[in-house]
């Protein structure tokens, strides 16, 4: 956690650094230098993506997909990166626990286990929904537990393909939030936010 805060934190003052010194490049450069990279750069962008998610946040690289390849194409771009980063993270945390640590887990909280076990889908659908729910951390407890890989895919894609469009078009419109898809992207991120906590709310309930 501490290697992740100290990453967002040289990541957000070197860009602060480059927007006050007027040097930062604008989406029309970074546009241009994604087409540099030619038809490997969409292709090779996933798994340095998903590489990188072990250190940096994931709305971070959406951001970033979204300034150098634009939101229509960014968004699948970084769908990929982030499934693949799903996948990665969940079998280190399968691989690595070994068996006497993921039974550890499942003796301990038994009704959570059988929950993810019985809706691994639901649970990581409603984990990708609400907000300050860290993904990473829900992938390694995924891993950890019964759910299967299949459930945390399809739960992330239900879950948080409209996160990662908002982040895209964030990033597509770093100089320029005032445009439609900005507009667009901070609402989603607004409503989101808001059903997040019923949903949250209504959890907590039906835990009591």
């Amino acid at each position: 956690m501490a290697l992740r805060v100290a990453v967002v934190v040289i990541v957000a003052a070197g860009l602060a650094a480059l927007t006050l010194s007027g040097v930062a490049p604008s989406s029309d450069e970074l546009r241009d230098w994604g087409d540099d990279l030619g038809a490997a750069g969409p292709l090779l962008w996933p798994l340095v993506f998903a590489l990188v998610n072990f250190v940096v946040p994931w709305p971070i690289l959406a951001g970033a997909t979204g300034a150098v390849f634009g939101t229509a194409a960014g968004t699948p771009i970084a769908l990929a990166g982030v499934l693949l980063a799903a996948t990665l993270q969940f079998g280190v945390a399968r691989t690595t626990a070994g068996e006497h640590l993921r039974g550890r887990v499942q003796a301990r909280v038994p009704r959570i286990d059988a929950l993810l076990a019985r809706n691994g889908f639901l649970a990581v659908f409603y984990s990708r929904i609400v907000p300050l729910v860290p993904w990473g951390l829900v992938t390694y407890a995924a891993g950890l537990a019964r759910v299967r890989l299949r459930d945390l895919l399809l739960g992330t894609v239900a879950g948080g393909t409209p996160k990662v469009f908002a982040y895209v078009a964030l990033g597509g419109s770093f100089d320029d939030l005032s445009r439609p898809e900005a507009l667009v992207a901070i609402g989603l991120l607004v409503a989101l936010a808001l059903a997040g906590l019923v949903i949250a709310r209504r959890q907590f309930r039906a835990a009591q």
